[in-house]
């Protein structure tokens, strides 16, 4: 550190472990609550939950459900929800079935036709939101009912496909492996596996990396601006978790069958939308709507366009979601989608979003979506029935806005 650095350096009260662990157990409670959660199940299920089969599973049947909630996130903390989610991917899923298999378009045009048709309903339903003062329940319930009626138009009752196999790559696709024959075989010796992906496992040591490389980088950060720091051996352990448990996933899926499409695809878009939303003006200016509209208002930011702005974004992951959904079932059906915007909802506000608006984390929501996952995926193995799974997974939801309610009355 130079001279003029070390000047700049303000002191750092030191912090004990137990009153920072309080003071940020919206933070780290996730973490905890998915780590206990696989826990659980991993025994329950006699070791089946963390399968490399299951695990690739887990990513491809909520792939779609992470990539919604990322969309959701926006708008609930910009102050507003989507309840028409679950209908527009069912309704873009018949779309590009009608496309694809009835009209024979080319994969490569219809895939950005239906994201363009995708925004232009969020930005139809962002419109009577933003400018004309409209509820966004009320806009998105009528855009749920519209959108299911029109999926069951497109497709005449009835179901369409199958899908050509470059579509299908969307969702049960997977990168190949990239590296050569000789280090692979190596790997494979090394690590004494039938198969091995050495290009995904490549991939994961370097994300791991990279991962504590940002957090160190983020420490120093605090540390230069006088920002409470994190006790140093909570830091170290953190850091080892993380990276531990990302290392653990990518070797599982590299011994299978490598890293899938989608799991790609919701790591790109988890990078940027976490970057929009912690390090950018537009993003810091949506967290002010959402925190008090008038007075983001009066301070110049113009809220109408930001509102519309979440509801197109909505609207593109929506039809993203729709199009990987479809691809994973190989056909596009009337009731595709149906409840869909629940389980997005519930993984948002389960991620440590707020009610009112203004608070929630693009990390806190795909982890919320996982511990959603984590728990159909298991309860499915253990031969729950769906009844119960229902009323367990509300139970789930309740707890986590009783806590964000307990939070907000502690801190006031």
């Amino acid at each position: 550190m130079s001279q003029a650095d070390q000047e700049n350096v303000h002191p750092v009260t030191p912090v004990y472990l137990g009153r920072y662990l309080l003071s940020h157990l919206r933070e780290y409670g996730l973490l905890f609550a998915l780590i206990a959660i696989m826990l659980f199940f991993q025994v329950m299920t006699d070791g089946t939950l963390l399968k490399s089969v299951n695990i690739t599973n887990l990513f491809l049947q909520n792939s779609y459900i992470i990539i919604m909630a990322l969309g959701m996130l926006i708008v609930i903390v910009a102050g507003h929800i989507d309840l028409s989610v679950g209908s527009v991917m069912g309704f873009i899923g018949a779309f590009s079935a009608v496309l694809i298999v009835q009209w024979e378009l080319p994969v490569a045009l219809a895939i950005p036709l239906c994201l363009a048709l995708g925004a232009l309903i969020g930005a139809a339903q962002g419109y009577w939101v933003a400018y004309w003062q409209i509820p966004s329940f009320i806009v998105t319930l009528a855009g749920m009912l519209i959108f299911r009626g029109a999926s069951l138009w497109l497709l005449e009752g009835q179901s369409v496909g199958p899908f050509p196999k470059e579509f299908q790559a969307l969702s049960t696709g997977f990168i190949p492996d990239f590296m050569s024959p000789g280090f692979r075989d190596g790997l494979l010796a090394l690590f004494e596996v039938r198969r091995i992906n050495a290009g995904a496992l490549v991939v994961g040591v370097a994300s791991a990396l990279v991962v504590v490389w940002l957090n160190l980088r983020k420490r120093q950060q605090n540390v230069r601006y006088g920002i409470e720091e994190e006790p140093t051996g909570f830091f170290v352990a953190r850091n080892m978790i993380v990276a531990g448990a990302l290392l653990f996933v990518v070797f599982k899926l590299a011994t299978f069958r490598g890293l899938p499409n989608v799991l790609v695809t919701m790591a790109v878009l988890t990078v940027i939308y976490a970057f929009i939303t912690e390090r950018t003006t537009i993003g810091r200016r949506i967290y002010a709507v959402g925190g008090n509209e008038k007075a983001a208002k009066l301070s110049g930011i113009k809220t109408e366009r930001l509102t519309f702005l979440a509801f197109t974004n909505m609207g593109m992951l929506a039809a993203l979601a729709g199009l990987i959904f479809a691809a994973r079932l190989n056909t596009a059906t009337p009731k595709a989608g149906f409840a869909v915007e629940l389980d997005v909802i519930a993984a948002v506000f389960i991620g440590g979003a707020s009610m009112a608006g203004g608070v929630g984390q693009i990390i806190g929501a795909v982890v919320g979506a996982f511990i959603m996952g984590v728990m159909n995926n298991g309860m499915s193995i253990m031969g729950i029935g769906i009844d119960y799974q229902q009323i367990i997974k509300g139970l789930v939801l309740l707890a986590a806005v009783v806590f964000d309610v307990y939070n907000k009355r502690k801190r006031g």
